[in-house]
């Protein structure tokens, strides 16, 4: 499906390296078929001695000839980026978007290209572990959308959703995920060396927890509330624990974090920046 496709990516970032890594050392692509472009000469060529691909500092040169462009930069950059790129891109090009916060209507008028698909990957995509929500426009074509799939699908898992909305509650969920994860095994790793281990033993006691727990219940058809039982004897010590996130309001917190970054997802995505008065 990829075969002679030739993608262009508009900046050098961790998730653009993500990607590439996913489609070369995957063989999805030839390093030939893939350029980079970015402002910094050092990064770029990093990543060509790392991946053998091409790379520009001209957004335009590397955009022109391609036939899928991915948009890998930082949201504030969007606006001068397509700015450049408005009118330059092929018609019959697949503008592929990994921007946060950034939708597709803002993108259509900014580049003057109709053919676009708008993903929300996650950190894990960096070792092929991620999670990708993903749509597209009504004029991606099937093959496009084929091709899209094969992308994304390098980094990870992905699950394409009809309506652009779903992107936001996605970012809520598995796009910041990883760091309410991150502060969950760092909360457990803290209370461990207050225990009394050693920070290395708590670290690895958190880490094989965790990773065995999410693959336990991967494998399982079991709900994730009969999982939780199962290691849940009356009167013992994980009734005991649970008893106290009950307590303290650990699901009301999470839940109200979830629906707190939906908010400020939709909010980004009309260009709201956030009022500090409103916390």
């Amino acid at each position: 499906m990829l075969e002679g496709i030739n993608i262009a990516f508009i900046g050098p970032g961790a998730m653009a390296e993500a990607i590439i890594r996913g489609v070369v050392v995957g063989k999805l692509v030839s390093p030939d078929q893939v350029i980079v472009a970015g402002p910094r000469a050092a990064r770029l060529e990093e990543l060509q001695q790392q991946y053998g691909i091409n790379t520009s500092t001209d957004n335009v040169a590397a955009a022109e000839q391609a036939d899928v462009v991915v948009l890998a930069i930082k949201p504030q950059m969007l606006n001068p980026v397509m700015q450049g790129l408005k009118g330059r891109i092929r018609p019959s090009a697949l503008v592929l978007s990994v921007i946060a916060g950034a939708r597709m209507q803002a993108m259509e008028n900014g580049l003057s290209h109709h053919a676009l698909v708008r993903s929300m990957p996650n950190t894990p995509a960096q070792i092929g572990q991620g999670m990708t929500v993903w749509t597209a426009a009504p004029s991606v074509t099937t093959e496009q959308k084929a091709q899209a799939q094969m992308i994304l699908g390098a980094l990870g898992q992905e699950i394409f959703v009809d309506e652009e909305d779903y992107l936001d509650m996605a970012t809520a969920i598995s796009g910041n995920g990883p760091a309410y994860v991150f502060m969950f095994m760092e909360a457990m790793v803290d209370a461990g060396v207050h225990l009394g281990f050693p920070r290395y033993i708590a670290e690895k006691l958190v880490l094989q927890t965790v990773k065995g727990s999410v693959e336990y219940a991967a494998q399982t058809p079991q709900h994730l509330a009969r999982l939780r039982n199962q290691v849940t004897s009356p009167g013992g010590t994980s009734a005991e624990a649970l008893y106290y996130l009950e307590k303290a309001g650990f699901r009301t917190a999470l839940s109200r974090a979830i629906w707190a970054a939906y908010q400020r997802s939709s909010q980004l995505g009309r260009g709201k920046k956030r009022n500090v008065q409103e916390d």
